[in-house]
């Protein structure tokens, strides 16, 4: 952020103000600041996310029940705080930065940042830590090379085949608990076979690995289809910020007689709505819910990501109606008010809430001890995923229907045809919905795997001179 703040009041780091055509081209170095600039802030970002929210939750206590309550409550209240930042983006910086300039648009940021890691800083005495458990991508790795090799081998998994399972309280993963053996995912399973008792290597997790590694790895791949079936709202929200956006600028955003709404704050609907429905959810439809279903949350994690996801097919049907409305009431620019954006924008806002928090639930309650980071950032590469894929299918859209000139989606929206592609978006998303439905169902989480373990079934090793021995 200092950086880009730089690169806009610096003359040497900038272009100088275009004064007459042709304006003067950025040099190679300014260009540079600029895009290192933008990659610092995406890395940044990149580290801040996914750890934050699996920081948050880590502050409760999942085995005191009045805690356990106030984690999911955490969820819908860091929500609501990334919104209010949001709002606060695109309506305060957007208007100091038509008003002032880019310096004071990106100083005022960078200064907030400065101060948020010095809270940060100040509150290290009170937080609680997780340990340190090392990279889980290694530890999959380990399992998918010593399944592989044993399968090749011909090792076959049945009831009595031994598994294997250090001999201490703790996993061998330090800081993460035992995981019991699920019949879920068998073939990797083959990882922790023992083929022979006479010689078991202790150390080499290239060769033998622990059921607990086995069941992590599991554990990540039972997310998977749950995460690719809500990949399709990331290809709505990206209309957000795309779209939605070209709408608003050809449309009346006067209010009163001398302010005029910029286009890069007409976006305040959808966070105006999340700042409206998290309250409204965490302190009325919540314990309304609690009360019906007997579950501590109103609703499972799961359910709550099918009613955004259910909100987001009306949230792209609207748009394609208002479009429409109003590409046929008027070719003139400015014929039609942005506040007939408001509920798209306000359908789309709701789905993010439902599915979003729904999503940091269900990714930080089936994640293992040692992968909840991960999780979370696989969870949040859905967004950009999500906007590759909507550039893509603009793309081919743009292809399919006749280009910039003639097709859907031409260089100048009155003369487009954008209600079209919004109903090809509602149509993806009822698929999804359709698709995500099945894979609900049939999911099963930790609790729900089911457990297979007997004392034959698994063994423990500990001490340099091992003994072997059954264990439940």
């Amino acid at each position: 952020m200092i950086l880009l703040t730089l690169s806009a009041s610096l003359d040497g780091l900038r272009p100088l103000p275009c004064m007459a055509k042709p304006c003067q081209k950025a040099s190679n170095l300014q260009n540079a600041v600029l895009s290192i600039a933008l990659a610092l802030i995406a890395l940044g970002t990149g580290g801040i996310k996914p750890c934050i929210s699996s920081f948050g939750a880590d502050q409760f206590d999942e085995a005191d029940k009045k805690e356990v309550k106030k984690k999911y409550a955490f969820f819908n209240w860091f929500f609501f705080a990334i919104n209010m930042g949001a709002l606060l983006g695109i309506t305060v910086l957007v208007y100091v930065q038509v008003k002032k300039g880019w310096v004071w648009g990106f100083g005022i940021p960078t200064g907030a940042m400065i101060i948020s890691i010095v809270v940060l800083l100040c509150g290290i005495k009170y937080y609680r830590f997780q340990k340190p458990m090392g990279s889980p991508f290694t530890r999959f790795m380990q399992v998918m090379v010593a399944s592989v090799r044993n399968h090749l081998r011909g090792v076959e998994v049945g009831c009595e085949t031994l598994l294997f399972e250090v001999q201490t309280e703790e996993s061998d993963i330090k800081g993460a608990r035992k995981l019991a053996r699920t019949s879920q995912y068998r073939f990797w399973d083959k990882a922790a076979v023992i083929a022979d008792r006479e010689s078991i290597p202790t150390t080499n997790r290239w060769h033998l690995c622990t059921v607990t590694q086995v069941e992590e790895f599991k554990s990540f791949l039972r997310v998977l289809p749950v995460w690719a079936s809500t990949i399709a709202l990331s290809i709505s929200f990206a209309q957000l910020s795309t779209f939605f956006i070209s709408q608003a600028t050809i449309m009346d955003r006067q209010l009163g007689h001398s302010f005029k709404v910029p286009p890069g704050s007409v976006p305040i609907f959808s966070a105006i709505n999340a700042l409206f429905l998290v309250p409204l959810y965490e302190k009325l439809i919540v314990p309304a819910l609690r009360r019906r279903t007997g579950h501590y949350r109103g609703i499972t994690s799961l359910q709550r990501m099918g009613v955004g996801l259910f909100l987001s097919i009306f949230a792209m049907a609207s748009a394609a109606m208002v479009e429409r409305r109003r590409r046929e009431r008027s070719p003139a620019p400015l014929s039609m008010s942005f506040f007939w954006l408001f509920p798209q924008f306000f359908l789309v806002g709701g789905a993010e809430v439902f599915t979003y928090v729904g999503q940091l639930e269900f990714f930080y309650d089936e994640a293992t001890d040692g992968t909840r980071s991960i999780s979370s950032a696989v969870f949040l590469s859905e967004i950009g995923i999500g906007s590759w894929l909507s550039t893509a299918l603009v793309k081919i859209v743009e292809g399919v229907t006749g280009g910039t000139e003639k097709g859907w989606l031409r260089d100048d929206l009155n003369q487009s045809k954008l209600d079209y592609f919004y109903w090809v978006l509602t149509l993806i998303n009822v698929v999804n919905f359709l698709v995500y439905v099945v894979v609900a169902r049939n999911y099963k989480g930790k609790k729900a795997a089911g457990v297979s373990v007997s004392d034959e079934s698994m063994v423990e090793l500990g001490g340099p001179h091992p003994e072997l021995r059954g264990s439940s």
